[in-house]
C-alpha cells in the first residue's frame, strides 16, 4: 500500500533499494511542485504509485531520484523542475519575492514598536531621529533583495536593527 506524501521525506532517503530512493514529481495547477514518496512497505513500481496516488486531474509527472531534490527547503515554494537537467532547482525571481514577503512580515512588529517609541519621544518634546532613520531603513529593506546575487544573500537578509 502506498503512502501519499506531499513533501520530500529525508528520513526515507537512506533506504537501500534504488526504487525506494525515487520520487514521483508533479505540479499542481497553481504551479507548486509536489512529490509522492513511497512508504517503506510499498512493493509496487513508481508508475503504479503515481497511478494510485496522484491527485485528481494531475496527469503529468516525472519519476526522479531523491538526490534531484534540494535538501535546503528555504525556498521550497520557488522550486521548478528542470526537465533538461532532471533536477529540481530554485527559481531565483520567485525566491526574491518570497524573501520580500518574509521581510515584510518580519518588519511589521518592529515598525509597530518603533511607532510607539516615536510617539513617546514626541510626547516628551524630543525629535527621535534614530527612530526615524530606522523606520526608513525598514521601509526600504525590500529594495535590498533586488541587489542580491545568490540564494545565500537572500537568506541572510534580515530586519535586525539597532534602535
Amino acid at each position: 500500500m502506498g503512502l501519499f506524501r506531499m513533501n520530500w521525506a529525508p528520513a526515507w532517503s537512506s533506504l537501500p533499494d534504488k526504487e525506494d530512493r525515487m520520487r514521483v514529481l508533479f505540479q499542481y495547477p497553481n504551479g507548486r511542485l509536489a512529490f509522492l514518496v513511497p512508504s517503506p512497505k510499498w512493493k509496487g513500481t513508481m508508475e503504479e504509485l503515481a497511478a494510485k496516488d496522484l491527485p485528481v486531474g494531475v496527469t503529468e509527472y516525472s519519476i526522479v531520484p531523491d538526490d534531484a531534490i534540494p535538501t535546503d527547503r528555504s525556498f521550497r515554494n520557488a522550486w521548478d523542475y528542470d526537465h533538461a537537467g532532471k533536477r529540481v532547482r530554485v527559481n531565483f525571481e520567485r525566491a526574491k519575492e518570497i524573501t520580500k514577503e518574509r521581510l515584510r512580515k518580519e518588519r511589521e512588529p518592529i515598525l509597530k514598536e518603533l511607532d510607539v517609541k516615536f510617539m513617546k519621544a514626541l510626547g516628551a518634546g524630543e525629535y527621535p531621529q534614530p527612530i526615524v532613520s530606522e523606520k526608513a531603513r525598514l521601509c526600504d529593506i525590500t529594495k535590498l533583495v533586488d541587489q542580491c546575487k545568490s540564494l545565500q544573500e537572500l537568506k541572510d537578509l534580515s530586519c535586525n536593527g539597532t534602535v
